[in-house]
């Protein structure tokens, strides 16, 4: 039988997880937000993605340090170019694919 703490932990669990992320929800979904704002807000998807993936792709080793001439890290770099051009998500999933593909064939 579940003793009453673990079902307060777990309530408190969904309460921490669910109110930070309906408060802004309820509190600016009726407002209009300044432009400048609302541009802002565009950028952070971007910016969480690159600060997950970037240490991945130049740092190895235990330390870690910074090492440029990783595979991983000259895949991305034509695979970043390729998507700004063509502005397709699965192209550029496709094409970086590949070239990680290639570049396990040539490394």
């Amino acid at each position: 039988m579940m003793h009453d703490n673990y079902l307060y932990v777990i309530l408190g669990m969904g309460i921490v997880t669910y109110v930070p992320r309906w408060l802004p929800l309820v509190l600016l979904s009726r407002r209009k937000l300044p432009e400048w704002f609302e541009q802002w807000l565009d950028l952070i998807p971007a910016a969480i993605l690159s600060s997950l993936i970037l240490p991945m792709l130049i740092t190895t080793g235990d330390p870690r340090h910074i090492d440029l001439m990783r595979p991983e890290f000259i895949v991305a770099i034509p695979t970043i170019v390729f998507g700004i051009k063509t502005r397709s998500l699965a192209g550029t999933v496709i094409f970086g694919m590949l070239l990680f593909w290639l570049a396990g064939k040539i490394f």
